[in-house]
């Protein structure tokens, strides 16, 4: 009988789920329109209004996480939440509070997060070491949340402005790899190099760890990833040394591996022993040393990394690495053409870049080397940032305070807005993992 009733809820709940889906869907295609003004009508609409939301919701919500609620009456917690975990978080979290505590339960499919490095929009450029904030938008609650401070020691000083660069930021690089955040390159005091090894952020476990030390710190260098993979190109390190605007590092996280301390005494050193086994491999080096003159993102592509050397509209050069043989080549005429702005890889098959002169975003077709435009906006125009993860491509606007979140699984593509803290603009956007919540544990992980 229990497997009959296991049955009929792991068809009927995703039913229900697509069927809200598709109203949903219904009602927001007959409200669209073609065109880019109409995109930026129903983007206002659906705008997050997070800011509006009160601390008194989520005190009930703790509250209500002191007692056990069973998640379907009649069911074991294990077997519902397996036919809880077919129906999209969004429509578990309007149902009840026992459904949504269970989403944010480190045991459920995480669903995605924007994560910023945040700033204050009124910043006095020497203060701004002390003023970054980190923090992640929640997509189902429309909350932002700030995440736990980095380690104290070495305190992380970051310099974003400096009287010598008035109409430019100094740039702050970071990858997503694996499911974390990794911060690799800024400036620091007297135009030195902030970081001398990575520092990490797991979401799941919602810790900091540091990487094991750059064979060269540097700044203003080319930055990516590929199939957990880091990898750092060119650039400067306290000033302009030839050897380290041609050299190329990687770092394979995918060969960390944990060494289990079981003394008491010794349980401090767990998070060392993480990166016993962990270095930085020197690699083939470039050409020559015209990829150290700004920050470049390096976009993980079908098992290569494509850059350009100069951002906007400029005459630029543009070269691909093959991270499996080792080897440069130059980019495709088409592809290079194209590259008018931030880009970003949607699961490493699929590249999107914003013409950020014309507010265009635009998809590469590797077939006929040419990039398809998927929708114009005067919001995306002056775009700084993109990331792009589970059919959502996310835009960080020139302002630094409007997040556009395009959701190109659906055509014609929709747009919504998400606005950064009061107060805050972003320096810097990426799509992970939700946080898991203590606070949300699930009755079968207790």
């Amino acid at each position: 009988m229990l497997k009959n009733l296991f049955t009929l809820l792991t068809i009927f709940l995703p039913q229900m789920s697509k069927s809200i889906t598709a109203t949903t869907s219904s009602s927001n295609s007959q409200s669209a329109t073609s065109g880019a003004e109409s995109n930026t009508l129903a983007a206002k609409r659906q705008k997050h209004l997070h800011h509006r939301q009160q601390e008194g919701d989520e005190e009930e919500l703790l509250q209500e996480t002191k007692e056990h609620q069973c998640l379907l009456p009649g069911l074991p917690d294990h077997t519902a939440q397996l036919c809880l975990s077919q129906i999209q978080p969004p429509v578990l979290y309007s149902v009840c509070r026992s459904w949504r505590r269970l989403i944010y339960s480190p045991s459920f499919p995480p669903f995605l997060s924007i994560y910023t490095l945040l700033l204050p929009t009124h910043e006095i450029p020497e203060q701004s070491h002390d003023s970054f904030k980190f923090s992640c938008f929640d997509p189902i609650s429309s909350k932002w949340l700030s995440l736990p401070p980095p380690p104290p020691d070495p305190p992380l000083r970051l310099l974003l402005r400096h009287p010598s660069f008035i109409s430019r930021k100094l740039p702050i690089q970071s990858v997503t790899v694996s499911g974390k955040v990794v911060l690799l390159a800024a400036t620091a005091d007297q135009f030195q190099p902030a970081l001398h090894r990575p520092l990490i952020f797991n979401p799941l476990s919602q810790n900091w760890t540091y990487g094991p030390p750059f064979g060269a710190p540097r700044r203003w260098c080319a930055a990516g990833a590929s199939a957990g993979v880091v990898y750092l190109a060119s650039g400067v390190g306290s000033s302009y040394n030839l050897e380290v605007a041609r050299s190329v590092e990687k770092w394979d996280l995918r060969k960390n591996k944990h060494i289990s301390i079981t003394n008491q005494n010794k349980r401090k050193r767990d998070s060392d022993s993480e990166t016993k086994s962990w270095k930085w491999e020197k690699m083939g080096g470039l050409r020559d040393g015209k990829f150290s003159r700004d920050a470049i993102d390096a976009v993980g592509w079908r098992e290569k990394l494509c850059m350009v050397n100069v951002k906007g509209d400029a005459a630029k050069e543009g070269i691909i690495y093959n991270v499996k043989n080792d080897a440069w080549d130059e980019m495709p005429e088409g592809m290079l053409a194209g590259w008018r702005g931030p880009a970003a890889a949607m699961d490493e098959e699929t590249i999107y870049v914003v013409n950020e002169s014309k507010g265009v975003l635009t998809t590469y077709d590797p077939v006929k080397d040419v990039w398809v435009q998927l929708l114009e906006s005067e919001m995306l125009k002056d775009a700084q940032f993109v990331a792009a993860a589970g059919g959502r491509v996310c835009i960080l606007g020139g302002s630094g305070v409007e997040i556009v979140v395009v959701d190109v699984a659906v055509s014609p593509p929709r747009l919504c807005l998400v606005d950064t803290p009061p107060g805050f603009q972003a320096i810097a956007i990426h799509l992970l993992p939700r946080m898991s919540h203590p606070d949300f544990q699930s009755p079968i992980n207790k």
